[in-house]
């Protein structure tokens, strides 16, 4: 029984598409789902699929498209984007955080945002991330993606006044396999302001950093 009901007005209440989550679903639920979607004319973007289940979803609906190194699909026309400067960066503190960066610019691209993607400037290096302080400093909101203690988005929030995003990443050693010390040191933040989403949420990173600029 096909029971899934799709909230198309969020475009116009909130400014932001429905995402599809993709990793509990069967291909069959996805499909149905994605046909709504072509109905209504409306873009999808589906997290969280395996490499198998985005290349099965494309024989079904040859105009989408799977990028695999997030693990995503999206079908439709992403909006156009209109700004000239780089609206949001994304920063990860390893290149083991890409998956999780890629999705969320991915999410704003959709939406017609400008981003840039920063890779492996964690704390471990700082040298890395105080070079590049003008360049973060263009942007008007900033995700910093980090696994193991999650320091990265601590010491951005306290170098630099804009909207920080905290996203935690379920990669590290031990106690931080899982992403929850990442998530619990970003919580207990001593840097006031900074902002944190839950473990490996792309998705909500990109939509709270596309709030703050609607606002």
């Amino acid at each position: 029984m096909d029971e899934s009901i799709i909230d198309f007005q969020r475009r116009n209440r909130l400014g932001v598409i429905e995402a599809i989550w993709g990793e509990h679903k069967s291909i069959e639920q996805i499909s149905e789902i994605l046909k709504k979607f072509q109905m209504a004319s409306e873009t999808a973007l589906v997290t969280r699929l395996t490499k198998e289940k985005g290349e099965k979803l494309l024989i079904d609906f040859p105009s989408a498209r799977f990028h695999e190194e997030p693990g995503c699909l999206t079908m439709g026309a992403f909006k156009e984007c209109i700004s000239s400067e780089v609206e949001v960066i994304i920063l990860t503190g390893g290149t083991s955080d890409l998956g999780v960066a890629l999705e969320a610019e991915l999410a704003l691209k959709l939406h017609g945002k400008k981003t840039k993607l920063l890779i492996d400037i964690g704390v471990a290096g700082l040298h890395r991330l105080l070079e590049r302080l003008d360049e973060i400093k263009s942007a008007k909101v900033v995700i910093a993606c980090a696994g193991m203690e999650g320091a990265l988005p601590t010491v951005l929030a306290g170098l630099i006044p804009h909207p920080i995003i905290g996203l935690p990443v379920s990669v590290g050693y031990g106690i931080s396999s899982g992403g929850k010390t990442a998530l619990e040191g970003m919580l207990a933040s001593c840097s006031p302001g900074l902002l944190v989403v839950n473990i490996d949420n792309g998705y909500g990173a990109a939509m709270a950093a596309l709030r703050i600029l609607s606002s």
